[in-house]
């Protein structure tokens, strides 16, 4: 299990400075629809993603072998169910049921106010934000979900939803719009999460006047892959 921690922690050692110097500047402003600071990083981000993809394949393929170690490690039955139980809790398992599939996009890079009296649109009315993804996600949660998913990563209780111009990165990677958030759970539960949501009233007035993408599924099946990337809490000194 020493073996296969060290090398787990070299493989993501290389994408933790990335990721802590993106969180650092993203949290130096709160308003991500008119903050224009953070665009210079999307060309260093790309350049990193397909490094980032490889590393994370990696990483599944470590973890599936500290997996299997684990088990067989496994005392009893009870100390196997325990072991289940929190791989489930922690996001590491596949889940499926029924829940909510939501679709963020951004408008066309020509539209106008479609509402009379509205202003006409500046850049930044026209794209989807880190707020509106947020947003989302949140409610997602406080209506009882029991897993959620963005684009194809599975969320952890360590994941951060961080935009980078008008681009998503999500645990080392990088995605372009449409956004798809996927939730297992009661469906009515979700959906009345998500309708009641003060953020998501403010973005849908946006949908309303100038066009940006919102689209909300049901689904009586959806299955949410395992997270298969680190789990480890880092940190850097003087941060």
């Amino acid at each position: 299990m020493r073996i296969v921690g060290r090398a787990l922690t070299c493989a993501v050692f290389a994408l933790a400075g990335l990721l802590f110097y993106v969180s650092a500047q993203t949290a130096r402003g709160t308003d991500l629809r008119t903050d224009n600071s953070l665009l210079s990083l999307g060309d260093v981000i790309r350049q990193r993603s397909s490094q980032n993809q490889q590393a994370q394949a990696q990483l599944a393929d470590l973890q599936a072998r500290a997996q299997d170690l684990t088990e067989q490690q496994a005392n009893s039955p009870a100390d196997a169910a325990q072991l289940d139980g929190l791989r489930r809790g922690a996001a590491l398992e596949p889940l499926q049921g029924g829940g909510l599939t939501v679709t963020l996009n951004d408008a066309p890079p020509n539209a106008t106010a479609r509402i009379p009296g509205v202003p006409e649109p500046g850049v930044n009315d026209l794209v989807i934000h880190q707020q509106d993804i947020q947003a989302v996600v949140n409610a997602l949660w406080r209506g009882g979900a029991e897993g959620v998913q963005v684009m194809d990563q599975r969320l952890t209780s360590t994941s951060a939803v961080r935009c980078v111009g008008n681009t998503l990165l999500l645990q080392g990677r990088v995605y372009s719009p449409p956004y798809v958030v996927r939730a297992v759970g009661r469906t009515d539960a979700l959906r009345a999460a998500v309708e009641a949501d003060p953020d998501i009233r403010n973005y849908l007035q946006y949908v309303q006047a100038y066009g940006l993408g919102w689209k909300v599924q049901e689904s009586g099946d959806l299955t949410l892959p395992g997270y298969s990337g680190t789990v480890d809490l880092r940190s850097v000194a003087g941060q």
